[in-house]
């Protein structure tokens, strides 16, 4: 495979590159910065600091022989876009400097990721939808006009959907009205900004699906947990992104980072609130699987990326027993909740087709959960408390 990984930075997207690079694929990852960036201005903290991508890249390199191809740029450029089709593109940093074809597949994570940062203010709001509609319109239209047969994965959200009181089917439902069916994309409902620049990405991926016959997997993922995979397991400094923050970490990573400092856990409001999560691991088991048996043209195929339902409730009694077992003082903190969703809730989506497409699931166990314990102590020294909970509201 020649794989471009857009957003390879990122708390996924660098992952995903020594993933299918070890795997022997051509790996190509552009990023801005826009992450590590937004983490400074804001002043949130990450859990250990992170070389340069170019950094990472050489230090792979030397450590197991294969080439990952950097460009910084960023996306919300056309012309920057366009350049990693027509052969113009600059590298900041490759082994090899040719140019390689036009990639087979696409994987899209150039994406403001965090609900919170788009609600700061009406300025970061613009800054999400700004990013996150531009990159990929952006795409779309590189794709149509110089590689229309290269192939999309795309990470979406399970926060598109929102919590309907029905069944959340895999991204599409067959409805009847007044004698009459039709298949449509499932309702969506985000509660936040960032989850509605998700939606309008699908609806634009959709609409280029149709007018132009391009090929596109959506994956609707939901939270992510995890720090360490097989490939940054070789060398600390091969680690990814790992923020503790409201702003951009994810629940489960935030709540045993909270653990390990002896921070209270922060539960929002009575802590019913219910999402499908799932190990990093999974995540790049999920895009290799979705990129080895691509959509077709024409096709706007929809898996819902998640492995196991948890509410917050849940989530935080497994970490305060897990935590207490290993020597923690855990206590459990139920705040006024901050955001505008419902806590109590029906929730019950499919998730069938990675599993069908051969992703073998990694669940959370005490282990699993005792094992992050044991990697995010090596690094207590540098949790900041001040940045774990600020309230921010919407």
């Amino acid at each position: 495979m020649n794989a471009l990984i857009l957003g390879g930075d990122g708390y996924l997207g660098w992952p995903t590159a020594m993933y299918l690079s070890k795997r022997g694929n051509q790996v190509t990852v552009v990023d801005n910065y826009m992450r590590r960036n937004a983490c400074t201005e804001l002043d949130v903290g990450m859990l250990y600091s992170l070389p340069t991508l170019q950094e990472r890249a050489k230090i792979w390199y030397k450590k197991t022989g294969f080439e990952i191809k950097v460009v910084i740029g960023d996306l919300t450029c056309p012309e920057i876009m366009r350049s990693l089709f027509n052969g113009t593109v600059e590298y900041q940093w490759a082994e090899n400097y040719s140019y390689s074809e036009n990639p087979d597949t696409v994987f899209h994570y150039a994406e403001q990721p965090s609900a919170p940062y788009s609600l700061l203010n009406y300025k970061y709001a613009n800054k999400t939808l700004s990013n996150n509609l531009l990159v990929t319109n952006n795409l779309m239209f590189a794709l149509r006009d110089l590689s229309p047969e290269t192939h999309v994965v795309h990470i979406g959200t399970m926060g598109e959907y929102g919590t309907p009181n029905i069944d959340i089917e895999e991204g599409w439902l067959d409805v009847e009205h007044k004698g009459r069916k039709d298949k449509f994309l499932f309702p969506r409902q985000a509660s936040s900004l960032y989850h509605t620049t998700k939606i309008m990405d699908t609806d634009l991926m959709w609409f280029c699906v149709r007018m132009w016959g391009l090929k596109v997997t959506d994956l609707m993922q939901g939270p992510v947990y995890g720090l360490e995979t097989e490939e940054s397991a070789l060398d600390e400094r091969l680690g990814t992104i790992f923020n503790y923050d409201e702003i951009f970490g994810t629940v489960i990573n935030r709540f045993i980072v909270q653990a390990v400092t002896g921070y209270p856990l922060t539960v929002y409001g009575k802590g019913g609130q219910t999402r499908g999560y799932l190990n990093i691991n999974d995540t790049l088991q999920c895009v290799e699987k979705a990129a080895l048996s691509p959509a077709k043209s024409g096709e706007l195929r929809i898996f819902n990326q998640i492995m196991e339902l948890f509410s917050v409730n849940e989530i935080a009694a497994l970490v305060q027993k897990v935590g207490i077992s290993l020597g923690y003082d855990v206590k459990i903190q139920q705040l006024e909740n901050p955001r505008k969703e419902a806590e109590d809730h029906y929730y019950n989506p499919i998730y069938q087709g990675l599993l069908e497409v051969g992703v073998t699931p990694h669940y959370l166990t005490e282990e699993v959960m005792a094992s992050m314990f044991k990697l995010v102590a090596k690094f207590e020294k540098n949790i900041r408390k001040d940045v774990i909970f600020k309230g921010i509201k919407w």
